[in-house]
């Protein structure tokens, strides 16, 4: 593994690694039609939590200094709630974006330095023990993204009754 110029991410890159694959393994068996249920028509489905998943990384990236805009932002930003009316984008375009945000930010995470990190960073919610500056939500980032990867792996299990795989694809190196 690179070692990043900032210390202090050495335990968030192995989890932002490994949620990067983990969002393939998401996908795998899952069709269309699956991703679309919802569970007693209450919950979110795998389509709008995945959707969810990449604009939170198009958050980190844009906390991070990357320019680069979620297309479809519109349907999730600050975790708007599932529409029932929307159209939501397939799978394959959220792998799309998945990956190629993906990259960029994994690229930004090696370079960052702790001056950028420490940098302050208003995240609006006024927690008096999370201090505001980049470092903490590039955590508040990997926090989000491991609690919606759990919520996929319940949702496969109730809506497809399949579970996850832990495969990892060596080709993804970010």
């Amino acid at each position: 593994m690179q070692q990043p110029t900032s210390t202090a991410l050495n335990i968030v890159i192995p989890s932002y690694r490994w949620h990067t694959q983990m969002f393939d393994n998401m996908l795998k068996d899952i069709n269309a039609e699956d991703a679309a249920k919802r569970i007693e028509g209450r919950t979110n489905n795998i389509t709008w939590t995945l959707g969810n998943l990449v604009n939170c990384r198009y958050w980190l990236a844009n906390v991070l200094g990357i320019e680069d805009k979620d297309p479809n932002d519109a349907l999730f930003k600050e975790g708007k709630a599932y529409d029932a009316a929307a159209t939501y984008p397939t799978l394959e375009e959220f792998k799309k974006h998945w990956h190629s945000i993906s990259k960029k930010i994994y690229e930004k995470l090696l370079t960052v330095t702790d001056e950028e990190l420490n940098e302050a960073y208003e995240f609006g919610m006024s927690v008096e023990f999370v201090e505001e500056n980049k470092l903490n939500m590039v955590g508040m980032a990997v926090d989000r993204c491991s609690y919606l990867l759990g919520q996929l792996g319940l949702l496969r299990r109730a809506v497809a009754n399949v579970g996850t795989s832990y495969d990892i694809d060596k080709s993804i190196g970010y």
